[in-house]
């Protein structure tokens, strides 16, 4: 075969035969990765040292209600709809002609100006949406660069599993962080005026930013030595959006995340029952969501050494299976001691399907749109869990209780099962370091 019919076969990309890479190369790629990860979930404006102090804001000194911010955080997060937009000008342009890492210097540093810029600006409900919508933009742009660099790797290297594995890992660990610090944060922010409670919010998410932009400048040799290219300037921007939807592995594959991301009653809902029912403080409440987080950890690691072993099909299986029981601790909660208990097992038992459907997501991604594919992905998956927030708030304040949030999420894990069956074998007959037959 030619290189002018390989390029002809996948709508003019580059497309070279996957390879392994050598062991201590292989884990500085993923401790690079893992630093990039970590860096990025400390700075998000969902989630990071922003997102949860900002959600108690809204609820304690802007007086809010449950479906109230559950209606702000949907708001808030509009570009993230437009997810797949950040993720095709990834794959097309270069910014500062340093591809992923130009983006990582350009809109990071735009992000932390946006932070410094309302740091100062008097908080209110207008501004502070405002003020996500902004500071999202520039961020999906960071986002979608750590994406697409980090699939490609997966892809190109035939290691998606243990990229997964690393990517969940080391995004757990600022959530943790996170949660912790933004429940003392939080509290702390309660006995001050509500402009300097925002400033300190947007100061900490401008330092977080402004960490991502300078680590932007560094260009390891181990990491960006060992992938190709894979966008030609000459190919249309149409022909690569119908190459990507007549691309059929990735309908299973985005179906799935969106049923396992679908958790009406686990988001802000749950959060008024915490502390409303249960009368956790705000602290109480970071403490949980680090337990929850941290349960993941070990079947993240787990998973890092068994895709090595498994096929990626028997993985998927063993992971969904492991977790349709895992919300039913949340119908046995009724204190806070309790429900500090019931966290670590949750997050234990979905860790690994959490990771399988990642390493699905990676291996299904059409050539030289890699970043694409996982941005609509973030995008729909925002819009599933907002609206499942909604669906849940609107639940909870219409039953005053868990029981029909748990049974509506354990139906939505239940779904998922059959749509297994539909995900192409040429993807999950291989493990890691088995370069897929490619259909």
């Amino acid at each position: 075969m030619t290189i002018d019919t390989a390029l002809e076969e996948i709508g003019g990309r580059y497309i070279l035969p996957a390879a392994p890479l050598a062991g201590a190369v292989r884990w500085r790629v993923l401790l690079y990765l893992g630093v990039l990860v970590m860096l990025i979930g400390f700075g998000s404006p969902s989630g990071g040292l922003i997102g949860l102090p900002l959600s108690f804001f809204l609820k304690n000194k802007l007086h809010l209600k449950a479906h109230e911010v559950a209606i702000f955080q949907l708001a808030a997060a509009a570009p993230l709809y437009f997810s797949f937009l950040f993720g095709f000008a990834r794959d097309r342009w270069s910014p500062l002609g340093m591809r992923d890492r130009g983006f990582m210097v350009v809109f990071g540093g735009a992000a932390a100006a946006v932070c410094l810029f309302f740091a100062f600006t008097p908080p209110s409900y207008g501004a502070l949406l405002v003020a996500m919508v902004l500071l999202s933009t520039a961020f999906l742009f960071v986002v979608s660069a750590f994406r697409g660099l980090t699939s490609t790797i997966g892809q190109q290297r035939v290691m998606s599993g243990q990229v997964s594995a690393v990517w969940n890992i080391f995004d757990s660990l600022p959530s943790i962080v996170a949660v912790l610090a933004g429940g003392l944060l939080s509290e702390g922010i309660e006995a001050v005026q509500p402009g300097q409670g925002a400033r300190t919010l947007f100061l900490t998410g401008a330092a977080m930013m402004a960490m991502i932009a300078v680590y932007g400048t560094w260009k390891p040799a181990s990491v960006f030595d060992n992938i190709h290219s894979e966008r030609l300037t000459s190919v249309k921007p149409l022909d690569d959006f119908k190459r990507l939807l007549a691309h059929r592995p990735i309908y299973p594959a985005l179906l799935i995340g969106l049923l396992w991301a679908f958790l009406p009653g686990f988001g802000t809902s749950f959060q008024f029952f915490f502390q409303n029912t249960l009368h956790g403080r705000d602290a109480q409440w970071g403490q949980w969501g680090a337990i929850y987080a941290a349960g993941y950890i070990p079947t993240y690691a787990l998973y890092g050494v068994l895709c090595r072993r498994f096929a990626l099909g028997k993985l998927l299986w063993w992971g969904t299976i492991a977790a349709l029981p895992m919300m039913f601790p949340l119908l046995m909660i009724h204190t806070v001691t309790g429900a500090l208990i019931a966290a670590a097992p949750m997050g234990l038992l979905g860790g690994v399907a959490t990771a399988a459907y990642l390493d699905l997501l990676i291996r299904s991604c059409p050539t030289g749109l890699q970043g694409t594919l996982l941005m609509a992905a973030a995008g729909l998956t925002a819009i599933d869990v907002r609206f499942g927030d909604v669906l849940g708030t609107s639940l909870y304040d219409h039953f005053g209780g868990f029981s029909v949030c748990v049974i509506a999420m354990t139906i939505t894990n239940i779904l998922i099962l059959p749509v297994l069956l539909f995900v192409p074998r040429t993807l999950t007959d291989t493990t890691d370091g088995q370069p897929p037959a490619r259909g």
